[in-house]
């Protein structure tokens, strides 16, 4: 295996913003990154070559109108495995089973970080806001839980118990009654004991062995056997995320959660063994986008050794090594300043601050779904265990889309009753705005009232 060696971008070139942006493009969803794995099944599976979002259009439309058999069809032929409606759905017995034979160890890991996700996510959420006018009327902001969720949980490259913890927790927290797993019916998802334990230890009891963008449509639309939700949450692949991009209007989402990013912003104070480290942890995903930014030129050079020998020890090293190759970027910038400057266009999913007074750069930052501040406080805490949830939004979308959290489980209402007096009160500003706007009959509303009360 050849030197190890990561693309290079500088400030003193004169398109080295552009050059940056145009490497973070890499991964959105506009940039339709497939696997050849990936390319050469859509071929075969419709006979042709289409894009992503061709085929998540496609199989969504498909779902929608034939139901289960579309579904079922699909996951045998995308993921090899004939189900039926019998054994579409994992049953009690099965997860109870799963949950029994767990190492304690391994349940005790899941309490304890679903005791910090719970504690976080329950302090958030909102609780209703009255506004009291004495003898006139009271104006209350209502909020309620969901009804019911969907909760997608990848099942590809590894499996995901921390995806779990972070999609389930924040629902419970906002006390959604009815929640749906679904998985792909792979060793990584369904079919995961750890998967189908970590189930059983949150009281998740439904639990379906279907993926990709079938399980997407197929919670937004409803199939036999499967009850359609009002919200669908969870990351994946590029199909998984515009199948949730589709049914968006039929259904809520969360975010668009993409290929996995990280932008390290580090100077003469940071270890490079450790910007390596963070930058190899989102890099084994594959793909993903792992950038390193400074004004320290030593630190370029630094890292890169680092680089190499760490991933010459990792049993997933060539696999992030060429991750790393293809979606990685070590840049020098002129001064914190211009980190700050190019952080904020990228608006990575994940920003790790590892400079002095880490704490006063934060609150430069303006786009980023999650920041960590300083050396000891590397992504993988967020992944896994702090407390705020892991999905957040990729591919730029931080500029306006916020990480998924318990609030997001919740709807708004707002409820106004007025008296007699206070409805004389505003009568006149109604008319006023109602005359303005040629809708007369919303003022006559007002008048009937006051006449037959006056």
């Amino acid at each position: 295996m050849g030197k190890f060696t990561m693309r290079r971008i500088s400030y003193t070139a004169p398109d080295a913003a552009d050059q940056l942006q145009q490497m973070c493009r890499q991964l959105s969803l506009q940039a339709d990154v497939v696997s050849p794995r990936g390319k050469a099944l859509t071929e075969q599976v419709f006979g042709q070559a289409l894009t992503p979002a061709q085929v998540v259009e496609r199989i969504c439309s498909d779902v929608r109108q034939h139901g289960l058999p579309a579904v079922l069809r699909y996951t045998e032929q995308f993921d090899k495995v004939k189900l039926t409606p019998e054994t579409l759905c994992v049953s009690e017995d099965e997860i109870a089973a799963a949950h029994k034979q767990a190492q304690p160890s391994f349940l005790e890991t899941i309490r304890r970080v679903r005791n910090n996700i719970m504690s976080f996510q329950m302090g958030l959420v909102h609780r209703d806001a009255i506004l009291s006018q004495r003898d006139h009327h009271e104006l209350r902001l209502r909020y309620q839980p969901m009804r019911r969720v969907g909760v997608c949980i990848p099942g590809g490259a590894a499996a995901y118990p921390s995806t779990i913890l972070m999609t389930v927790c924040p629902a419970q927290a906002a006390e959604v009654k009815e929640i749906a797993v679904v998985m792909p019916p792979t060793k990584n998802g369904a079919n995961n004991p750890d998967l189908l334990a970590t189930c059983k230890e949150l009281g998740v009891k439904e639990v379906y062995r279907v993926g990709g963008a079938q399980a997407v449509a197929a919670l937004a639309y409803g199939v036999e056997g499967i009850e359609a939700v009002d919200m669908i949450v969870g990351p994946g692949n590029i199909f998984v995320t515009l199948a949730k991009k589709y049914v968006f209007g039929q259904v809520a989402i969360d975010c668009l959660a993409g290929p996995s990013e990280v932008v390290v912003v580090a100077d003469d104070s940071a270890s490079p063994e450790y910007v390596a480290a963070d930058l190899i942890a989102q890099a084994e995903h594959d793909p993903a986008s792992s950038i390193l930014i400074t004004w320290h030129e030593p630190l370029i050079d630094q890292v890169e050794a680092a680089l190499d020998r760490q991933l010459a020890k990792l049993p997933r090293g060539d696999l992030a090594r060429a991750c790393l190759e293809r979606f990685g970027a070590l840049v020098l910038v002129r001064d914190p300043g211009q980190a700050v400057e190019w952080t904020n266009r990228i608006g990575p999913e994940h920003l790790h601050l590892a400079t002095k007074n880490a704490d006063k750069l934060v609150d430069k930052i303006h786009h980023a779904g999650a920041i960590f501040v300083g050396h000891f406080s590397p992504v993988a805490l967020g992944d896994y265990a702090a407390g705020p949830s892991h999905v957040l939004p990729t591919g730029g979308t931080a500029r306006w889309a916020s990480g998924l959290s318990a609030n997001d489980f919740l709807r708004r209402s707002s409820v106004m009753t007025f008296t007699q007096v206070g409805l004389a009160a505003l009568a006149d500003d109604v008319r006023v705005l109602a005359e303005k706007e040629g809708l007369t009959a919303h003022s006559a509303s007002v008048d009937i009232r006051i006449k037959e009360n006056g």
